[in-house]
């Protein structure tokens, strides 16, 4: 009955996240799992999203550099399993760590896009702060899922890209919509991006623990077709190029092993690629007109408020990739 009476405020946040059209029907008479004789409640005082790429790594290096003892939670992906466990066995003394995957196979057809898959995340992390000790004693528990700026909002880079051609996974009005559905069903966790206006860039330059940060950054996963390659970054999706791009703003060599890495040839495969060219026309207009040149439909004034503090770390974040375009040759 809960659900079904919050089933629009669901189905708007899965709209938002896809841009698919989402119809949900809740069945009663599921089967709860045996609880265990036992329970344990661990003494974390926070949980952070460790995905195995670089922003939530960094995430997970500063909350420690602070005092914090963050439940590191990971939503396994092919390639990415034994990094997530090495992140988090390696930072700060080494994290509580739980790992769960999505392996659901429904009846008829499969979507296999994943678009969706961060709702999934968050209620991963959600599991786990509510399985906390300070959440059993009645506290507030806060969810970190921590992304740049740029990605976080990822507004298209040209007039023809009608959409993000992504998820919008951390995007503001999604984990807004998120956070009313944790308030309606009474659930005192607070979920939290403090790199909101941070470019990854200058994620990097003020990470906490910069040797740390500079002996494994190059482990971390960013590339949206990392299976596709062999489990490489391929150097050349927006994904990879923000990573590049933050590397070469950060003035630390870029040890990342890229399938396509000199993005100076000038051919399809590199310079002319549809990501290269969109990055490049976008840092260009940005520079030459503003961000308001590119289309911004991803901001909303009445959901986020003040929209300036996002405007300039899109400013910044844009700037960025094409500072690094430019010093890779691409013209």
């Amino acid at each position: 009955d809960f659900w079904t009476a919050h089933r629009l405020l669901i189905e708007d946040q899965l709209k938002f996240l896809t841009t698919d059209v989402w119809e949900l029907e809740f069945t009663g008479y599921g089967l709860y799992p045996k609880p265990p004789k036992v329970p344990k409640f661990p003494d974390s005082d926070c949980v952070a999203l460790l995905s195995g790429g670089l922003d939530s790594f960094v995430g997970a290096i500063d909350l420690v550099a602070d005092g914090k003892n963050p439940f590191a939670v990971s939503q396994v992906a092919a390639g990415d399993k034994q990094s997530q466990a090495e992140f988090a066995a390696k930072i700060g003394a080494g994290l509580d760590h739980l790992q769960l995957n999505h392996n659901v196979k429904c009846p008829g057809e499969n979507d296999r896009s994943q678009r969706a898959r961060s709702f999934i995340f968050l209620a991963y992390g959600v599991l786990a702060a509510s399985a906390l000790r300070r959440y059993k004693d009645g506290e507030r528990v806060d969810l970190y899922m921590c992304e740049n700026g740029l990605i976080s909002i990822n507004p298209p880079l040209t007039p023809a890209r009608l959409g993000s051609l992504s998820t919008r996974t951390t995007h503001p009005v999604f984990l807004g919509l998120f956070q009313k559905l944790l308030d309606v069903a009474d659930l005192r966790i607070t979920v939290r991006n403090p790199y909101q206006f941070k470019t990854k860039g200058e994620m990097l330059r003020g990470c906490k623990d910069q040797a740390f940060l500079k002996k494994h950054a190059a482990e971390t996963t960013s590339c949206g077709r990392y299976a596709r390659n062999g489990w490489q970054h391929c150097g050349r999706c927006l994904p990879c190029l923000i990573r590049r791009a933050a590397f070469h703003a950060w003035g630390e060599i870029d040890k990342t092993q890229y399938v396509y890495a000199d993005l100076s040839k000038n051919d399809s495969q590199h310079a002319r690629y549809d990501d290269v060219r969109c990055a490049a026309m976008a840092a260009a207009l940005v520079d030459a007109e503003g961000l308001e040149a590119l289309a911004t439909t991803n901001l909303n004034a009445l959901v986020m408020g003040d929209l300036r503090p996002y405007r300039d770390s899109l400013t910044r974040g844009i700037k960025e990739v094409g500072q690094f375009l430019t010093a890779a040759g691409v013209r």
